[in-house]
């Protein structure tokens, strides 16, 4: 695979049917959707919980999750949308935050668990490991975007990038890193811990759902703020800190303020 991502050049497009262009982009979301749902009814039968009900959630969780996801990402990048406001729809061409995404995925769970008197930490943690599934699928829709890769690089499994895409001031380099991939794999990492420390609670018949939910944020946090020192994408930076970075830091942070309270609770 090193091989071949070093000497491939990717297309965003995979299918054209006449008029009609399609991307790999929204293939790559669309089965990372279909999995993550797919295993998410798997654990809730195992849990007990209403396959109705998250399908049903799935279907709002994919509506408002792209909505936030665009509008974040839209607020990174407000110049460039403010001088090409025809651009707001485009989100075939790329253009997803995953901050963006999460936020309003909470907000649409508590709604819907109020809503259906569900339990919010169990749906949640039923939901986590679909989620950093659908996240390593999705990264590979970058790729074929050549958008969101990392800084110049002479390792053997650095990308070439397209002369047109490339940065000014790196112009004359033709490979960088595969800042997807890192991520993809992180993710899929992040999947794995989250299947085993869920598989452990249902064994054990433990009901600390939250720790399955607390672990998916510090873990892609964590993971998404060194990533943020090799991509080069534009973003708003504050204090030398890019914005991903600064959420990132606000995540874990409430994280461990919430771990302390449970703790200070029990003693």
């Amino acid at each position: 695979m090193i091989n071949f991502l070093h000497n491939f050049q990717p297309s965003s497009i995979y299918l054209t049917l006449g008029p009609i262009h399609l991307y790999w982009y929204g293939l790559c979301i669309v089965l990372g959707v279909l999995l993550a749902l797919k295993l998410s009814l798997i654990l809730a039968k195992k849990f007990k919980v209403s396959t109705e009900n998250i399908f049903d959630l799935a279907f709002w969780l994919i509506i408002f999750g792209i909505i936030g996801a665009r509008i974040y990402h839209i607020f990174l990048e407000i110049e460039y949308y403010i001088a090409h406001p025809a651009d707001i729809i485009k989100i075939w061409e790329g253009g997803m935050a995953i901050h963006g995404a999460v936020i309003a995925g909470i907000i649409t769970i508590l709604i819907f668990c109020h809503k259906k008197k569900m339990n919010f930490w169990l749906t949640t943690a039923i939901l986590t490991p679909g989620l950093a599934l659908c996240q390593a699928i999705g990264r590979w829709g970058n790729y074929f975007n050549q958008e969101l890769f990392g800084l110049p690089t002479d390792l053997a499994w650095g990308i070439p990038i397209n002369i047109i895409i490339r940065p000014p001031k790196f112009i004359d380099s033709q490979y960088f890193h595969p800042t997807f991939l890192y991520e993809s794999l992180g993710n899929l990492f992040i999947f794995a811990v989250l299947i085993c420390l869920l598989w452990y609670f249902f064994k054990k018949g433990k009901k600390r759902y939250d720790l399955v939910v607390i672990t998916y944020l510090i873990m892609y946090s964590t993971l998404r703020f060194f990533m943020e020192f090799i991509r080069i994408d534009k973003t708003p930076e504050i204090l030398n800190l890019r914005f991903p970075q600064i959420a990132s830091i606000i995540i874990i942070l409430a994280c461990f303020v919430y771990l302390f309270q449970q703790k200070y609770k029990k003693t």
